[in-house]
Formats: structure tokens, C-alpha cells, sequence
């Protein structure tokens, strides 16, 4: 799998490869990450609008939960050929058929394990019973439609001679997709590169099928190998959104759109998919799943276009491509994250400060980055909030907080609205207010204390953690909001959550309160 080199490149034609995603099978498979009916009509319409080919809905004789989201799916999504899964039985795939038909295009999806291991501890059948089952499951999907793909289950553990019998004996059969699964995750990259090649050249009626590839991540290899796939001739690739699945999951949906993308002129493959909208779908299947991605992840993952280091800052603000292959616009983040930290230098610290609209002279900025040094050794992330007090405080001494909370009461039930009185304190006066909205005592407290500030406060994150043992424990609230399009962070600790989630939005204001504050004339010039 050496690169193409530029007379090659130059000639060789971009094949297009279908992407199969099995989300909505494969990986609610995820233990904890089962959805409802609605959910996965929100998830399935959401991959048909993002160009997806194939929708593995589910598996219709699983249960009847199962068959009525595939047949709800079938009769509503459009865009993208539905599929459900069927073991190589009458059963299974008459139930897959019943869930399907409305489906404008439908695809059944029958598969049989042939590896040995399977044969012998599972199955307990011959390799001729299993070619005959497979056949017959094949014949019978068939039948009922023209999009037939038939998997020979733990296809990467099973004995070349058997695979290409069986593989040709499901083509002559009516499948029309071959998937070459890596149940259990096993392989390496040239593994698979060397057995889809050997199939291509092997099997001799492989030309009237097309070959798929599934790969599970169990040694962190399913993208990989997925990707050697494709490069030895598959033209469909079986993967999830975030690559969530059974085990350690699948391929990652957007992992392998985006290699095949950023790397072109490598692979010479494209596909169908939307990628301004891999960051949302892999949001919207976060929430829905309850599985977080985190932050490292690629592509989608929080930090995948966040910079703290002084020398990549550097590089970013200069010329973006130093350190970054893809645009964060291109697969749906709004713009790159130049994270303040311990690692950043001056010129990242400069940069901020100019969004936050201040110019600092050479004395200044040396002033407040030294400051900053001392913070950032104190806490993970800066935030725009602790810039504007680093700056003021550079200019007129420390920040003397402008609100403070005096008094609150809240009363609350369930099934009933909420009722907040806050008493808040300015300037040596007390200000007063008396709410009776909200979801909770939490969102009534964020109503009041609004009301009291005159400051609207948009909650990006809100975390609570123990910050000491018992059933006592003092509560510490995180907050992360936004006002007026700049980012602010407030802490907040009390033994009482509503209590906490208070002095966390005071803390967050009295922040904003000093960004409201002009600098002193002569001092500092906004640009």
C-alpha cells in the first residue's frame, strides 16, 4: 500500500464509496444506549439529510420495539436505502421484509458466521451446511428484493479457501453486497488490505457484487482497516456515528469520511456525506445515546481544533495550515479554539486581548502575561472573563465584586413551578426579586438573580461535584455562559446546590461586570 506518486496521482480517476451506517443497530448495541422510537427517527432522518447511503435501521425479529422502528423508519425517511438485519433463517428475514416493503429502497441484510471457531463452538455445521444455509438465506431476501447483502459473520478469521466458496456461492445466489466482517476486531491494516485483494482476484464472478467492509475497534485498529479496505477495492465502508457499537465500537463514521477526504490525493475516494454536519449528528447521537465523546476525540471531539500550546498558537495565528489539515468549518465547528492555558505564549495572549477589544502596549502585555503564567498554573483553561480581569486589574488594581448574594429562599415540589426570592447586594444597597418560573429551583434561580442584574446569561456547561466526603458535602458548581458572545466562567461552593449555582452566576457577572468597564483613558485604547 505504497502512495501513488505525482504522474500517478495525476491520472488515476476519484471512485466513489457507499457509507453504511449501522448506528441504529450496530451501535445501540452499546450496553446503556438503547433509544425509543423517536429518538431513532430523529437520528435516522438526521443521517438520510447528511448524505448517508445506506441506513442499517435495525434488526426487525429482535423484538417489537425493534420492527416498528424499522418499519417507521422504512415508511418516513427518505434519501437513503433503509436496511434491516436478518440471520440466514425464513423467520428472521420474513420479518425483515414485513418491516421494509414500504420502503421506497430497501435492502435486506442476511448474514451467517463461517469462520472455524464458529463452525465448530457455535454453529455446530459442516462447511457444506453452511454454504447451503447461506445460499438459501440469500435466495429467500432475494425473493423479496433486489438489494441483497449477505455477511459471512467473523469473515476475517475464516480459512481464504472457505471464504471465496462461500462468497461466490451468495453472488450466484442474488447478493449484490458482500460485507467482510471483522467481528471481533482481530485484524491489522495489511491483514485486510491482503484478504479484500485476495477476493477481488479469487472469487470469480466477485465483478457483479460489491465488496463492504465492517470493522470493530477492539485493538483500536477499525478505521485503519476500514481505510486499507477500500484501498484493496471495497466500495462500501459499515461504520458509526462517534463509532460507538458492541465492545470498543466501530469504525468511526466521520473518521473515515474525513480520511478519505483530507487525504484525496492518497485514497482517490469520495463519498456522499455533508461533512458540515458530522459535528451535530455526532452531538445529537451523544445526547440521544447518553455516551459522551471525548475530548480528544477526532474530528468531533472538543478539543480536535483547540490549540494551548505557545509554538502551534503561534504557527495558527500566522498561517492555519502550520497545525491544522481540515478546517473546523468544514465538518461543522464554527472556528478553531485557541485555549488560553500554561502552555500558550504571548502572542495568543495578545491576540485574545484584541478580540476582547483592548490593545496592550509591550510594558502591558509583558505585565499581564506574567499574571496570567501564575493563574494558568492554577487552573486547566482560561477564560475570556479571567483575561478582562487580568487586564483591568493591570490598570486599576484588584476586582472588587459588585454583586454579592445577601438572602435567598426557594420552595419547590414536584409537579409544581418553582418559587425563588433572591436578595442580592450592590453598592451598599439590597435588591430583591421573587420568581415563580423555571424548570427546576435551578433555572428559577438563574431567572431571579438575571432579573435582580439586568445580565442575560446564555449556560454553555454546567457541572456539580463533590468537593469533600459525607453526606454533608460542600457542593462545587462550574459554570460556563456566554453573554454577548464571549465566553465567562463562575465557581460557586455551598453544602446547598441552589446556593452554589448562585454565587457561580455572581461570580461568572461580577467577571462580565469588569468587560463592561471601559479602561481608563490613556491607559488602554480600544481599537
Amino acid at each position: 500500500m505504497s502512495e501513488p506518486n505525482d504522474s500517478q496521482t495525476e491520472t488515476v480517476n476519484t471512485r466513489p464509496i457507499r457509507i453504511f451506517d449501522t448506528t441504529l443497530r450496530d451501535g445501540e448495541q452499546s450496553p446503556g444506549a438503547s433509544m425509543n422510537l423517536a429518538e431513532k427517527l430523529e437520528v435516522a432522518s438526521a443521517l438520510a439529510e447528511m448524505g448517508v447511503d445506506v441506513i442499517e435501521a435495525g434488526f426487525p425479529i429482535a423484538s417489537p420495539g425493534d420492527f416498528e422502528s424499522v418499519r417507521q423508519i422504512a415508511s418516513t425517511v427518505r434519501g437513503s436505502t433503509i436496511c434491516g438485519l436478518a440471520r440466514c433463517n425464513d423467520k428472521d428475514i420474513d420479518r425483515a421484509w414485513e418491516a421494509l416493503k414500504v420502503a421506497p429502497s430497501s435492502r435486506i441484510h442476511v448474514f451467517l458466521a463461517t469462520s472455524a471457531i464458529h463452525r465448530e463452538f457455535k454453529l455446530r455445521m459442516s462447511t457444506d451446511e453452511i454454504v447451503e444455509r447461506a445460499v438459501s438465506g440469500v435466495k429467500r431476501a432475494a425473493s423479496y428484493c433486489d438489494d441483497v447483502e449477505f455477511s459471512p459473520e467473523d469473515a476475517c478469521r475464516t480459512e481464504h479457501d472457505f471464504l471465496c466458496r462461500v462468497v461466490e456461492a451468495a453472488i450466484d445466489a442474488g447478493a449484490t453486497t458482500i460485507n467482510v466482517p471483522d467481528t471481533v476486531g482481530y485484524a491489522t491494516p495489511s491483514e485486510i488490505y491482503d484478504r479484500f485483494a485476495m477476493l477481488m482476484n479469487r472469487v470469480p464472478n466477485i465483478d457483479k457484487a460489491i465488496l463492504s467492509t465492517h470493522c470493530h475497534d477492539d485493538l483500536g485498529m477499525a478505521v485503519a482497516n476500514s481505510l486499507a479496505a477500500v484501498s484493496a477495492g471495497a466500495g462500501q465502508i459499515e461504520c458509526t456515528i462517534n463509532g460507538i457499537g458492541e465492545r470498543a465500537g466501530n469504525a468511526a463514521l466521520e473518521e473515515v469520511v474525513m480520511a478519505m477526504k483530507t487525504r484525496e490525493d492518497f485514497y482517490h475516494l469520495t463519498t456522499n456525506i455533508d461533512t458540515k454536519r458530522l459535528v451535530p449528528m455526532s452531538r445529537l447521537v451523544s445526547k440521544t445515546t447518553g455516551i459522551n465523546v471525548q475530548r480528544n476525540k477526532a474530528i468531533v471531539g472538543r478539543n480536535a481544533f483547540a490549540h494551548e500550546s505557545g509554538i502551534h498558537q503561534d504557527g495558527m495565528l500566522k498561517e492555519r495550515s502550520t497545525y491544522e489539515i481540515m478546517s473546523p468549518e468544514e465538518v461543522g465547528f464554527s472556528k478553531t479554539d485557541l485555549v488560553l492555558g500554561k502552555h500558550s505564549g504571548r502572542a495568543a495572549l495578545a491576540d485574545r486581548a484584541k478580540q476582547l477589544g483592548y490593545t496592550l502596549t509591550g510594558e502591558q502585555l509583558q505585565e499581564v502575561f506574567d499574571r496570567f503564567k501564575e493563574l494558568a498554573d492554577k487552573k486547566k483553561e482560561i477564560y475570556d472573563g479571567d483575561i478582562m480581569a487580568l487586564v483591568q486589574q493591570q490598570i486599576s488594581g484588584p476586582i472588587v465584586a459588585q454583586w454579592s448574594l445577601i438572602d435567598y429562599e426557594v420552595t419547590s415540589a414536584r409537579n409544581k413551578t418553582p418559587d425563588v426570592r433572591v436578595t442580592l447586594g450592590h453598592g451598599g444597597q439590597e435588591f430583591t426579586e421573587q420568581v415563580s418560573q423555571g424548570d427546576g429551583p435551578i433555572d428559577a434561580a438563574f431567572w431571579a438573580v438575571e432579573k435582580i442584574t439586568g445580565i442575560e446569561l446564555v449556560c454553555k456547561d454546567f457541572r456539580v461535584r463533590s468537593a469533600t466526603l459525607g453526606r454533608d458535602a460542600i457542593g462545587e458548581v462550574n459554570l460556563e455562559v456566554e453573554h454577548k458572545g464571549r465566553t465567562f466562567r463562575g465557581i460557586g461552593a455551598s453544602t446547598d446546590s441552589v446556593e452554589s449555582t448562585i454565587l457561580a452566576m455572581l461570580n461568572a457577572i461580577n467577571r462580565i461586570m469588569v468587560g463592561q468597564d471601559d479602561p481608563a483613558e490613556g491607559d488602554l485604547a480600544h481599537p
